[in-house]
C-alpha cells in the first residue's frame, strides 16, 4: 500500500479521533498522563494498516488498538511495581502528585477512583458505553465481544459503579 495513502488515512483520523482516544485512555489509565499512549496508538495504526478491514470502522479499531496500548501499559507498570518489590529498582513512587490531583475537579478524581476500582471488562465497558458514548455494535466491536454481552455487561457494570460512588450514574 502506498505510504502517503497510509499517512493521509492516518493522519485524517488522528484529527478525528485523538481527542476521543485520550478520553478513553485517561478512563482507562486513570491518570491524565496518557500523551504518549496516544500516540503509541497511532504508531500502532500505521505499523498495522495492512490489517485494517475498509469494511469495519476506523474508529472501532483505533479504540481497539487504544485498549491493547493500554493493556500493555498495565501490563508493564504492574511488572516494574513487581520489580521494585523484589528489590530490583530503586523506591519510586506510582502516586499521582499532589499537582495532577489537584488538576481534576474532585468530581472528576471520585469517577476516575471509583472506575479504577472495578474489574477490567465493567471498566471497559463503562468507559466506551456510559463515558464515550459508543453504540452497543462498536463496544462489541472494540472489545470483541457479541452485543448481547455487552449489554449485560455494561447494565452490571453500571449496577456496581453505583455501589462503588453511592449512587453516581453515566
Amino acid at each position: 500500500m502506498d505510504r502517503i495513502m497510509i499517512s493521509n488515512n492516518i493522519s485524517e483520523w488522528f484529527y478525528l479521533y485523538n481527542k476521543d482516544i485520550y478520553h478513553f485512555l485517561v478512563y482507562y489509565m486513570g491518570s491524565s498522563d496518557v500523551e504518549d499512549l496516544v500516540q503509541e496508538v497511532f504508531i500502532r495504526a500505521i505499523k498495522g494498516f495492512e490489517h485494517y478491514r475498509k469494511e469495519s470502522s476506523p474508529k472501532t479499531w483505533l479504540f481497539a488498538i487504544a485498549r491493547n496500548v493500554g493493556i500493555d501499559e498495565i501490563r508493564k507498570k504492574t511488572r516494574s511495581r513487581m520489580k521494585q518489590k523484589i528489590g530490583f529498582f530503586d523506591e519510586q513512587s506510582d502516586k499521582e502528585t499532589p499537582e495532577t490531583i489537584l488538576q481534576l475537579n474532585e468530581n472528576n478524581r471520585l469517577l476516575y477512583q471509583a472506575i479504577q476500582s472495578l474489574k477490567a471488562n465493567y471498566r471497559e465497558v463503562i468507559i466506551l458505553r456510559g463515558i464515550k458514548e459508543f453504540s452497543v455494535s462498536e463496544t462489541a466491536s472494540v472489545l470483541n465481544w457479541n452485543e448481547n454481552k455487552v449489554r449485560i455487561t455494561y447494565h452490571r457494570a453500571l449496577k456496581t459503579l453505583q455501589k462503588v460512588k453511592g449512587g453516581f450514574s453515566l
